[in-house]
């Protein structure tokens, strides 16, 4: 690889998973997965499913869910917030669709 920083390994469901990501932002990305993996876990607990493909489909319709409804039930306090946090919706949907197409590069490899 050429230039480690710019890549992190995850865990999910106790498979792991080299992502592109800038090492200023390990932290959150950190901080996602372990989010992630424990929806994941929780959905495969409740549907006593073993197949990834599966979870992970269901975990992101569950979490897209939670933030949609979040939106609409409080969106002047979703902006309020955003803005606090100085996040920038459309930088996280580009790092969102790149961790998607680095997932999609990692699955068929399989």
């Amino acid at each position: 690889m050429p230039n480690e920083a710019n890549y992190l390994d995850i865990v999910l469901l106790g498979k792991e998973y080299r992502v592109a990501c800038p090492s200023d932002q390990h932290a959150a990305l950190l901080q996602a997965a372990d989010y992630v993996d424990g929806k994941m876990r929780d959905i495969a607990g409740k549907t006593k499913s073993n197949l990834p493909e599966r979870i992970a489909v269901m975990t992101a319709l569950n979490i897209a869910h939670e933030h949609l409804g979040r939106n609409q039930e409080f969106p002047e306090q979703h902006q309020k917030i955003e803005s606090e946090i100085e996040l920038d919706m459309s930088a996280l949907r580009g790092r969102i669709f790149a961790m998607e197409a680095e997932l999609d590069l990692v699955l068929k490899s399989d």
